[in-house]
């Protein structure tokens, strides 16, 4: 290998170091805006890795606030126009939030007639915090009769202690499995715990408050 050579490779490390290591989110794309190489900043923002970004659509990862920035930006680099492109984005944070701010493009390439790629840094302007749902509404008595069958009660034993009929758990019991789309009992129970209906960590199961 030629002294040149060397130093190019050299250069090329260093430079890829540097890419990895700086705070600010930066990617590499191709002109459609598909992710070539991604900075663990960049992939942090989504919530990933650096790897697997790779090619993703880097406006579907941060969602364009006006398509018309977008639909002139398209157009400019199709005429091979070579300014500083910049995009108001929103996305979601690996937190939960919803945060905002600008991606900057750069054309860059080698050769003046080359087909450029995209260097494309993130700035965060702010984060709107994320919305925690609430639990989804049930009655008194679904609530005591989903937390007698993660006890492992039967039907029967659910209706005397509720002072119901058989047929009166059965109705809750279908009603609550509708309304969630759960296939069985057991699925039934699961979503009661996931969807916050049922207090975790106690026993005997109990209705959340």
């Amino acid at each position: 290998m030629k002294a040149g050579g060397l130093d190019g490779v050299v250069w090329r490390n260093r430079a890829l170091t540097l890419f990895d290591r700086v705070a600010v989110p930066v990617a590499v794309c191709d002109v459609y805006g598909l992710v070539v190489l991604a900075n663990p900043a960049m992939a942090a923002e989504c919530g990933t890795t650096p790897g697997r970004l790779r090619g993703r659509d880097v406006l579907e990862l941060f969602r364009p606030q006006e398509e018309a920035q977008v639909e002139r930006i398209a157009e400019a680099l199709r005429l091979r126009h070579r300014s500083r492109y910049q995009v108001s984005v929103r996305w979601r944070a690996s937190g939960g939030a919803e945060r905002y701010g600008e991606l900057t493009a750069d054309p860059v390439s080698e050769a003046v007639g080359e087909t450029p790629s995209l260097l494309v840094m993130l700035r965060v302007d702010g984060e709107r915090e994320a919305v925690r749902a609430e639990p989804p509404r049930v009655t008194p008595v679904e609530g005591r009769v989903l937390a007698l069958l993660a006890g492992g009660a039967t039907t029967e034993r659910a209706a005397r202690e509720l002072g119901l009929t058989r047929d009166g758990v059965t109705y809750h019991l279908r009603r609550l499995s509708a309304r969630w789309d759960a296939a069985n009992r057991t699925e039934l129970v699961a979503r009661a715990y996931a969807l916050g209906v049922l207090r975790p960590g106690v026993w005997p199961p109990a209705p959340a408050e």
